[in-house]
């Protein structure tokens, strides 16, 4: 059986390589990757270059802790440095937002994100991917969710960038 993730992708170092591998790398481990837009952001909680970021979706037989373990081996393959503070500059991030309509909490894996109703610079990228799909904890589209945020959210500009 097949699950549908979706997955938020974020740099601020050598942000265009980066994002460039991290997508080459997950189209090498997954078939039919489907992207959203890139967004430029400023850096959340510490000073920072801004962040690239967007959302990929793909459908996969594997378990969660098996495409986060995955996860986990990309971001380390492109330099992702895990001793440095949670709020500081990336090489690559690689988060599971969604996993099916599962909802887990366990120690370093939250499904939902609780990211996506936080963060403009998730919920856009995810809302333009899927905006019919239902937030498994809320129950509404990523597009209504996005329409409430909308008024409060910070400036996210479109970063042409081609994969």
């Amino acid at each position: 059986m097949s699950t549908r993730v979706y997955v938020g992708l974020g740099s601020n170092v050598d942000r265009e390589s980066r994002l460039r591998q991290a997508v080459e790398a997950l189209r090498t481990r997954f078939d039919a990757l489907s992207l959203s837009p890139v967004y430029n952001s400023a850096s959340v909680g510490f000073d920072g270059n801004d962040f690239l970021n967007l959302v990929a979706g793909f459908d996969t037989a594997l378990g969660v802790q098996q495409v986060a373990a995955i996860f986990r081996e990309i971001e380390n393959e492109l330099g992702r440095d895990r001793s440095l503070p949670k709020f500081s500059s990336r090489s690559i991030d690689l988060d599971i937002l969604t996993y099916g309509d599962m909802i887990l909490d366990l120690p370093g894996i939250r499904i939902p994100r609780p990211e996506i109703l936080e963060n403009a610079f998730v919920l856009k990228p995810l809302q333009d991917l899927a905006p019919d799909t239902l937030h498994p904890e809320r129950g509404e589209t990523y597009a209504i969710l996005w329409q409430r945020m909308v008024p409060s959210a910070p400036r996210l500009d479109l970063f042409p960038i081609e994969f």
